[in-house]
């Protein structure tokens, strides 16, 4: 079939698209010099900083003109020179850790596939493999058969769309959320989308550890009952924002089934353990949820966006989202893509997933899960406890700051603390919480060996003294 001449672009524009018909030439350069850009952006990372000082600003709108290859490579090299630097050693502040180098790949190649997971006709295969990866997620967390999944941009949204799917499942318009009061704020922007009441979201303390205090969920559900109003869903969080503490998830299911309210469990942070059998403990009664939020991207080095939804029940993700794709022929599998969430289209982001737990292997996700773990214990065991309280909820994040009671102390010494620790290339957040500024230390990061923390607990000891 040929295309007729006078219905193609300009030759400007017609070049800016690869070649349908062989191996385009400018297409193989381009890509060849924009990674070679990268893996230097990337390889000289200890050179510098996590944090840029300096950030260069490329002109934005585009010209009459467009840019050839040489402008473009420079505007992409100004945008890499402003950026973030996550392989740095001391990017210690999030949970971002460095990608794995098959998600960077992987990224490109469905860029360059283009397949949209809206209709099966538009991305066949790769409609398959989310079905089936998200099925293997739901077998290593140990849900029935019946469970299954659908990824999407971001923990946010994964929540939203679990606590669309319990509100659905109620059969209910309004109602209550009941969660601790550490629980994420994404919980907050849901129930803002959802319509509910301003209250409907109900904040629970926490015990000494961090996770939700059980006593106090057992009576705020009594009195929901009590008072005939619905509780919608119990979202419990394994691994929350600052502390990286775990809710008690087997209690909070007792309690929950007793009720009969479903149960999501925000596990963006913390789910990855389950799927290592030597730490799966620390994520023990999580394959009691009704729904599983889970984020690879925020320690297994996925590059993002890389979130997902489970469900104990995967049906009940079509009675809640589908709403038929009239324009589309029938999938020959059960669902269309779009009809399993908010989204409608997206990007084949299970690619890049699917790709970097192929290249880690189950011993690489253990290694990596393992490793982080043993950075936060040697970091904890090299800091003075006698001068700093620490809050470890028993994942891979620490915080820290003075034992003085004074507000003022604490945000003032973190403060000169982080500033002190940036100018030497060590990046941490510095989050308020009861009321006093904190240090926190995220230690996914692979390329943070033990002399980077020796060094960088001496830097603290000696803010400590001055």
């Amino acid at each position: 079939m040929h295309a007729s001449t006078d219905l193609r672009p300009d030759l400007h524009s017609l070049d800016s698209f690869a070649s349908p018909d062989q191996t385009d030439p400018v297409l193989q350069d381009f890509l060849h010099r924009a990674a070679d850009l990268l893996c230097h952006w990337i390889g000289a990372a200890s050179q510098g900083v996590p944090l840029p000082t300096v950030r260069p600003q490329p002109d934005v709108a585009p010209m009459a003109a467009g840019l050839g290859m040489e402008g473009l490579l420079k505007d992409l090299q100004l945008v890499m020179d402003g950026a973030y630097q996550p392989s740095h050693p001391g990017a210690l502040a999030h949970l971002d850790p460095p990608p794995l180098t098959a998600t960077i790949a992987a990224d490109l190649i469905c860029a360059g596939l283009n397949n949209n997971l809206l209709a099966e006709e538009l991305s066949p295969g790769l409609t398959d493999l989310e079905h089936q990866l998200c099925g293997w997620f739901c077998q290593r967390l140990g849900l029935p058969e019946q469970s299954g999944g659908v990824l999407a941009s971001g923990g946010t949204l994964s929540n939203l769309m679990g606590l669309v799917v319990a509100r659905t499942d109620a059969g209910v318009r309004d109602g209550v959320v009941l969660c601790s009061r550490d629980a994420h704020v994404s919980l907050q922007k849901a129930a803002t989308v959802m319509g509910l009441a301003d209250e409907a979201l109900l904040q629970l303390p926490v015990d000494s550890d961090g996770g939700l205090n059980l006593a106090a969920l057992e009576s705020a559900l009594v009195d929901l009952r009590r008072d005939g109003r619905c509780c919608l869903a119990v979202v419990a969080t394994a691994g929350t924002t600052v502390r990286g503490a775990v809710d008690p998830l087997n209690g909070i299911a007792s309690l929950c089934r007793r009720e009969g309210v479903w149960l999501h469990v925000d596990a963006a942070i913390g789910g990855v353990f389950a799927l290592w059998e030597p730490l799966a403990s620390l994520m023990k009664g999580l394959h009691q949820a009704d729904s599983i939020t889970l984020n690879p991207q925020k320690l297994l080095g996925i590059t993002k966006t890389s979130s997902m939804l489970l469900l104990r029940d995967r049906s009940k993700l079509r009675q809640a989202f589908s709403t038929g794709l009239p324009y589309m022929e029938s999938p020959c599998g059960d669902d269309h893509g779009g009809e399993l969430g908010l989204q409608g289209t997206r990007p084949a982001e299970v690619l890049k997933l699917w790709l970097g737990l192929r290249q880690l292997g189950i011993d690489g996700i253990g290694s990596v899960l393992e490793s982080a773990l043993e950075r936060k214990a040697m970091l904890k065991q090299l800091l003075p406890e006698d001068r700093l309280l620490l809050m470890d909820g028993g994942l891979h994040l620490l915080a820290l700051r003075p034992r003085q009671d004074d507000p003022a102390v604490s945000a003032r010494w973190t403060e000169q603390t982080r500033q002190l620790l940036m100018r030497q290339g060590f990046l941490l957040s510095r989050p308020r919480y009861d009321d006093h500024h904190w240090l926190k230390v995220v230690l996914g990061n692979p390329h943070t060996t033990s002399s980077h923390l020796q060094q960088l607990a001496g830097l603290i000891r000696q803010q400590l003294t001055d």
